[in-house]
Order: C-alpha cells, then sequence, then structure tokens
C-alpha cells in the first residue's frame, strides 16, 4: 500500500521555508556585521570610571557646548546558588556647534 505524500507537502514547504529564510537572514548579518575590535584604552577608561552617574562640562570646551557624561553600575547579584558580578560602564560626549554656511 503507497504511502499519501500530498498531505505532508504543505508542512514540508513550509519546514523548507523557514530554513531558507533562516539561513538566508544568518549569511546577510554574518556579511552586513564586522567581527569588531577592542581597544585597551577604553577598556582602561571604562575601569576608572567612579560609581554613579556623571554630567559635566569641560570648562576648556565652552565655546563648543560640550557635555560629557559617564555611569557605571557595579553590583554581585545571588540567584539559586550563583553568584554573577555585574558591572556595566558607559561613557558619552554630546557635541552641539553652529556652523556658518
Amino acid at each position: 500500500m503507497p504511502l499519501p505524500l500530498a498531505p505532508l507537502l504543505p508542512v514540508v514547504v513550509r519546514i523548507g521555508l523557514v530554513a531558507t529564510t533562516s539561513y538566508a537572514l544568518t549569511r546577510f548579518l554574518r556579511n552586513a556585521t564586522h567581527p569588531g575590535r577592542t581597544d585597551q584604552r577604553a577598556e582602561d577608561a571604562l575601569d576608572d570610571l567612579g560609581e554613579g552617574l556623571s554630567l559635566h562640562r569641560p570648562a576648556d570646551r565652552a565655546e563648543d557646548r560640550q557635555t560629557n557624561a559617564s555611569a557605571r553600575l557595579r553590583r554581585v547579584i545571588r540567584f539559586r546558588g550563583r553568584t554573577w558580578e555585574v558591572d556595566a560602564s558607559a561613557m558619552a560626549r554630546f557635541r552641539l556647534r553652529s556652523r556658518d554656511e
């Protein structure tokens, strides 16, 4: 007795479509992104940040109206017998200059 394969055809087409889309998306993302790099100077600057939030305007950048911000959060989290250390830090610069054109 032959197996009726026609009822399986929509399922096979859906699985094939999902697999093809996933493969194409993965290839696109790999080609569109770069591996990045780690700059040790930036790592050292982030390690030197104090904990908390800081916002200031440097006196030597008054003509640029530059504002600098930094934030750092360090916590130890214990959950279900495991311990994690969270160290999140960020630095930002916002500069607003008028230009004559």
